[in-house]
């Protein structure tokens, strides 16, 4: 019973990809390791989509801008689907080449150190849509993380912050960035510096103590998600 219903997966897979059997053929599961991160990635995909089922009652119709965002998380589904699948054998691993610098290129990025701009431009990000601020975008912020930072250190520390967001609004201006995503740590330093960059730029927040792991398919998926 099971290898019927294989044969009829296999087929339907085939009608649908438009494929034929010289093309497309699955084969028997291997042993393997079920990577959790992948699995638990088609869950973020597919409960943001089930939504729309819900959203689009009674009918079930999207328009073109729904329809856009429900298949785009099907997609993100199906690419996490496929690389299990692949990691057991059954379907062929497709090498196709990730182009994180055309991705991007419709936002801006700030980040707290250049270890993380280091990361951004080796998944392939424009150096030019990376800033890194090492200071918090309001003086009065230094003193929530270092109570007893002296008042005169603070005039020194003013130039960088004025120097900083004046990088900010000349990128912000020049690019156009359709968003701004701050990368950083979840520590105080994370924290003052989203919060500052969505009051004044409507910023985008992601905060990981693990950011130093980022992929190039978390980078995608942290932009197809906001």
């Amino acid at each position: 019973m099971e290898n019927i219903r294989l044969k009829q997966a296999q087929n339907l897979i085939e009608k649908t990809a438009g494929r034929n059997k010289e093309e497309f053929k699955l084969k028997d599961p291997q042993a393997g390791h079920i990577d959790s991160k992948k699995f638990e990635n088609v869950f973020e995909s597919i409960i943001p989509a089930e939504d729309f089922l819900y959203r689009s009652l009674p009918n079930h119709n999207l328009s073109k801008e729904e329809a856009e965002k429900f298949t785009r998380y099907l997609l993100l589904a199906r690419e996490n689907i496929d690389s299990i699948l692949s990691d057991f054998k059954v379907i062929e691993k497709k090498e196709e080449e990730i182009d994180i610098n055309k991705i991007t290129s419709k936002y801006l990025f700030i980040t707290t150190k250049n270890n993380f701009k280091k990361l951004l431009k080796k998944l392939g990000v424009d150096v030019q849509r990376i800033i890194v601020s090492g200071v918090p975008l309001k003086v009065e912020d230094m003193k929530k993380i270092n109570p007893k930072i002296p008042d005169a250190a603070l005039k020194g520390i003013g130039k960088k912050v004025e120097h900083v967001n004046n990088d900010i609004q000349r990128k912000n201006s020049s690019l156009n960035p359709e968003k701004i995503f701050v990368l950083a740590e979840d520590d105080v330093t994370g924290n003052l510096l989203g919060q500052r960059a969505k009051e004044e730029y409507n910023a985008i927040i992601y905060l990981d103590n693990q950011l130093k792991d980022l992929t190039d398919e978390g980078l995608i998926n942290l932009i197809e998600n906001n």
